[in-house]
Parts: C-alpha cells; structure tokens; sequence
C-alpha cells in the first residue's frame, strides 16, 4: 500500500531542497513518483506554451517519448490543457483522442497544474496497467499539483 503522506512529505522536502531549480525539483518529483508507486510507469510534467498553443514536455521519468510538444485539444493531455479539468483513462485503447506514446500502456491520468486560478500546466501519469487509477490518484496527484504550484511557481 502506497502512503501517500509520506511521498506528499518527500516531495516537500524535494521543493525546499530544490526551489531555485524548478525543473532538477519537477525531475525528482517525477523520479520519486515513478520509482515508489509500482504502477506509474512514466510520470511527466507538461506546460502551457500559449503562443506556441501547445504543450511543452519539461521532465518525467520513464521511456522518453517522442511527444515533446503537444498541441492544446489533441490527446489526453491536450483535453486537459483545454479543459481545465482532470482525466482518468482507464483504458486507452477505447479513446479516440489518445496520442499513444508506448503501446504497453493500458490507462492515464491527466490533472491539470494551476497558479492562482490560472492553468499553467499539468501532471501526466501512464500505467502499464488497465484500470489503474482512481479517484484517489486523482486527489494525491492535485495534492502533489498544489504543492509544485505553491513552492515553485
């Protein structure tokens, strides 16, 4: 069983540790997630770039992937992006706006990042496993959210 307090509490740590360098503090964030959460598989921290109207890739941890750049509307991420709003996907290959970044990846979970009532960004997270977030990922990842957005920017 995950708790996580705990990994609320390290990623605290992470961000007084590292609150000069945002992307070394979102890049251990992603690492931690990654490594004590069994089924996040890649942990990606993803930001509005508004002329552009894309999403820019600044860490994760897991395969690299090939979409660095995202355009606002397209893929789950870019829903997010558009919607201001979270997304479980619990299987991906029933989506018809999934951008497929490994085909071992089964389900995601997008919540979006915000910095006072304005969404900046979000945090991504693919499980290798079907059905593998929850309402509870949900609310730990927007705990994490809140924490990045409160500490960094």
């Amino acid at each position: 069983m995950v708790n996580h307090s705990t990994l609320l509490k390290n990623c605290l740590d992470i961000v007084n540790k590292c609150a000069l360098d945002k992307t070394l503090a979102l890049e251990k964030i992603c690492n931690l997630l990654k490594e004590k959460i069994d089924y996040y598989d890649w942990v990606g921290f993803y930001f509005i770039d508004k002329n552009k109207k894309k999403l820019i890739l600044r860490t994760f941890a897991g395969k690299p992937t090939e979409h660095e750049e995202i355009p606002i509307g397209k893929g789950i991420c870019g829903q997010v992006a558009k919607i201001s709003k979270s997304l479980i996907i619990n299987d991906v290959s029933n989506e018809k706006n999934y951008i497929s970044c490994d085909i071992e990846v089964k389900s995601e979970i997008v919540v979006p990042l915000f910095v006072n009532g304005l969404n900046i960004g979000q945090i991504d997270v693919d499980s290798k496993k079907i059905n593998a977030f929850d309402k509870n990922d949900e609310n730990f990842l927007k705990q994490i959210n809140e924490l990045v957005s409160k500490n960094l920017f």
